[in-house]
């Protein structure tokens, strides 16, 4: 156990920072927090506008490369970030919160469900589709899911990289570069988009209220070592 066994660091970005910045920022920390020589960090920032490509990305879905496009180490396909999307980076120790990705992803689910609900949006899981979803109202008052929130996480020697994006007020028509996820018959929303509280500072505290009961959500070691 280290001397920073019990701390987990909570940075807010106070201006946007290129992806490959941030990238080798969090590669770096993740490296300390490995050797013990760095608390945990959430680290909640916002990028310039960028494709990302996760490791199961097919270059079929990257349809009109209007921004630059980064192939990444993180799970999944493709993806946008940009402006008005709150994007956070989770550097967590699962040797000491339990190696278990798949309830690493499901308890980050929840959390972000947690913080969205604070917000009054009514968020949920979606069976077979990772990410965060929601209702969108439609023609005849028929409603449709929609993904609000996208999740792309990592592991090496049980330290967690990446993490996840919401939709607060981002340009959703930026979306139409890729086929988000790779799920061409679902849309994309936002906070805005659905007349809610889309500020950054609003949702980080939504974030922050939430944390200490998805930290709690993580079982300490576990019996999971795939």
């Amino acid at each position: 156990m280290t001397a920073f066994a019990n701390e987990v660091d909570w940075r807010i970005e106070p201006a946007q920072l290129p992806y490959a910045e941030a990238l080798a920022t969090m590669e770096a920390r993740a490296a300390a927090v490995a050797a013990g020589a760095a608390p945990e960090l959430v680290w909640l920032l916002e990028h310039p506008p960028v494709y990302t490509g996760g490791t199961s990305a097919d270059p079929a879905e990257l349809l009109d490369p209007r921004f630059p496009v980064i192939q990444t180490g993180r799970g999944g396909r493709y993806t946008y970030h940009g402006p008005g999307q709150r994007i956070g980076y989770l550097v967590l120790d699962l040797n000491r919160r339990g190696r278990d990705v798949r309830h690493f992803v499901h308890s980050l689910e929840g959390w972000l469900i947690a913080a969205l609900a604070e917000i009054g949006i009514a968020a949920f899981r979606a069976p077979g589709r990772v990410g965060i979803w929601t209702l969108v109202p439609g023609p005849g008052g028929v409603s449709s899911e929609a993904k609000i929130g996208a999740i792309g996480v990592r592991v090496r020697r049980w330290i967690t990289l990446h993490g996840f994006s919401v939709n607060l007020a981002p340009d959703l028509s930026h979306f139409g570069g890729i086929v988000p996820c790779g799920l061409a018959e679902y849309a994309v929303t936002s906070a805005a988009a659905l007349g809610k509280p889309a500020d950054f500072a609003t949702f980080d505290a939504a974030l922050a209220r939430t944390f200490p009961a998805f930290l709690a959500t993580l079982s300490g070691p576990g019996q999971n070592e795939a």
